[in-house]
């Protein structure tokens, strides 16, 4: 299917999920990746902040569970049309911006390029790892300027039944995917 197709067609599911249903899944899927890569104390991690009316995963679960555990925790932050990577603790301020997003206030870009992981915001991750987001392109950006060791991973209420049949030359595919009822690898057997 198509890009377009496909943000459609998983948009539409997603909203069709209750709160409760949507809860539970985002409960399943930090599970699975606590279960799965077992972060320590230190590591740095990079994850989006949800977005409640777009029924996205529920990160909220895993940034405090991350906070607790001093693991470091970098959230995007869009300024000037660039991602920029904000350091977060228990302390930071947040505020919404023109979109309705919650984001930290501070404007500093923690300069930081080495993740362990990149939890990623998509609407849908096909079986080879490529990613259909909201089509604005700020994490193919991130992907190209962060350490090729970083492990880009994907979270998704759903599992992959379909293939994205528009995968554009700069496409960069996720490493992982991780959902409600598993964790799937696109490395080859790299790992």
């Amino acid at each position: 299917m198509l890009k377009a197709e496909l943000r459609k067609k998983y948009t539409k599911k997603r909203k069709a999920l209750s709160d409760d249903e949507a809860f539970l899944l985002s409960q399943k899927t930090f599970e699975n990746f606590i279960k799965y890569f077992d972060p320590k104390v230190g590591e740095k991690v990079h994850i989006f902040i949800p977005i409640p009316e777009r029924k996205e995963i529920d990160t909220q679960i895993f940034i405090k569970y991350f906070l607790e555990q001093n693991i470091r925790v970098y959230v995007p932050k869009i300024v000037a049309d660039k991602l920029i990577n904000i350091e977060i603790s228990e302390d930071t301020l947040y505020e919404a911006n023109s979109w309705g997003i919650t984001e930290p206030v501070s404007n500093e870009d923690s300069g930081e390029n080495y993740f362990h992981y990149v939890i990623t915001p998509l609407l849908y991750c096909d079986g080879k790892g490529n990613r259909v987001g909201y089509g604005k392109g700020f994490y193919d950006g991130l992907f190209q300027s962060i350490s090729p060791e970083t492990k880009k991973i994907g979270i998704n209420y759903f599992d992959p039944d379909e293939y994205v049949d528009d995968v554009w030359e700069n496409d960069i595919p996720l490493d992982y995917l991780v959902t409600p009822t598993e964790v799937l690898s696109f490395l080859s057997g790299l790992e």
